[in-house]
Parts: C-alpha cells; structure tokens; sequence
C-alpha cells in the first residue's frame, strides 16, 4: 500500500467523520450534559477538533529466504543496542555546548572539555569496547543522526584537528569512517525501519 493511498483513506477517514486534526494539545474534560471539546469555526459550521498521537506506519517486512530475515533480525538487534548510546552522546553534547558558551575565556573552555573527556571515558568507554564491528559502523551513524555531527566533527570540536585525523586514519585501517553521514532515505533506510520498529515495540 503506497503512501499516497495510505493519505487518501485517512484523508477520507477524517472527512467523514466531521474530524478536524488539531495541532493545539487541549483535553477533553466531562461536563454534566457531555463532553466539552475544543473546536474550530469552518464556513460557519462549529466543527470539534481532537488531537491524534503520532503515528508510523509501516508494511509488513517480506524476505526472500531466510538468510535475509537473519539478516534483518541481526540489524535490528544491532541498532537496539547503540541506539541509547548515541542518544545518550546526543544527550551529552548539548549539555557541555551550554556549558562552554557560558565560559568566559579558552583556558576554562580547555579545562572544561578535559574533564568532559574524562566523564565520556567513565561512561562509554567499556560500553564501546564491547561493541562488535557492525554495532560500531551503526553507532557511527546513528550518531550523526542524532546530534547532526558526525563523529569527524565531535573529535575535531572536542579535541582538534590532528585528533580528528587520527582518529579517522586509525578508523580507516579497521574499514570504518568517521565522516559517515546518516542517510534515512538511502543507504541507511533499513536502520530507520529497525528504529521506527523499536520506538513503536514491534
């Protein structure tokens, strides 16, 4: 089913049923003779609104044989093990961004970013070490997914430009690329699917 039909039926769906979506979040309460809604005024006509959660919708997953579910069922697996670690660094990111705009010189900018390295060690270090290869690759992009740098650019930003390039020649020599850009409609389509799935428990 394509997403224009999917539109179509609930277009429909919302029409006939004299629904207007609304993008205010108000409750609906009881009052002694019903219920009190908000509402809109369309030509004339009070119409209520309601408010409807978010919601993905997905096709069911078909495989050709069953290497290819193992596969899927590998990613997937995959991508719920990173994917707390790349919103946590996420997370992480924009607490110390706030902090160091609030810093008054470089020297306290430095010391700062030295004492977040040493936290980001404590808390991540052993967690990526027992990653395995492809949960590192994920991890790579998922974490541009979420922060909108890739991992190139939070090395440069923390550390400099020579660790940044060290650390991508070593992630080189393993197969890997710091400068990898998550790409939800392309390459990394499978992974948005296996997110959409966790965050919705399917």
């Amino acid at each position: 089913m394509n997403s224009n039909l999917i539109k179509t039926i609930l277009g429909g769906f919302l029409l006939s049923s004299s629904v207007i979506v609304s993008a205010q979040n108000i409750p609906i309460t009881k009052v002694s003779n019903g219920i009190k809604v908000p509402c809109m005024i369309v030509d004339g006509d009070t119409l209520p609104t309601i408010t409807l959660s978010y919601v993905v919708i997905t096709s069911e997953m078909i495989f050709p044989n069953k290497r290819k579910k193992v596969q899927w069922d590998r990613l997937k697996y995959n991508v719920r093990v990173v994917l707390p670690l790349a919103r946590t660094a996420s997370s992480k990111l924009n607490e110390y961004e706030v902090v160091l705009r609030g810093l008054p010189d470089e020297r306290s900018r430095k010391k700062y970013l030295e004492q977040a390295e040493e936290e980001l060690k404590r808390d991540f270090e052993k967690k990526i070490k027992d990653l395995s290869f492809n949960q590192g690759m994920i991890l790579i992009k998922l974490i541009d997914r979420e922060t909108g740098n890739t991992s190139y650019d939070l090395v440069k930003k923390l550390r400099g430009n020579f660790k940044a390039f060290m650390w991508q020649g070593m992630a080189r020599l393993f197969g890997s690329n710091l400068k990898s850009e998550y790409d939800s409609e392309g390459e990394d389509k499978l992974i948005e699917t296996a997110i959409n799935q966790i965050e919705n428990e399917q």
